[in-house]
């Protein structure tokens, strides 16, 4: 199911929409780097292109660490 949520990023508010899964496997990455949840989103937000939107991007990178895991395997 996709859900709706708000995060403060640089002391704004913002939104993002995203499959449970795909939140589960953030909150995994974050714990896994030491990170809060909102330092990663923080993080994702930064390195995305500008003409992308938040959620879009949030999914891409969960696909790309995914693909960087099973490429070590």
């Amino acid at each position: 199911m996709i859900r709706k949520r708000s995060i403060t990023l640089h002391g704004h508010r913002t939104s993002f929409s995203v499959e449970d899964a795909f939140l589960d496997e953030l909150k995994t990455i974050a714990r896994k780097r030491g990170l809060s949840f909102a330092a990663l989103i923080a993080e994702i937000d930064e390195s995305r292109a500008l003409d992308s939107n938040l959620s879009s991007a949030l999914r891409l990178f969960v696909l790309r660490e995914l693909k960087q895991a099973a490429a070590s395997m």
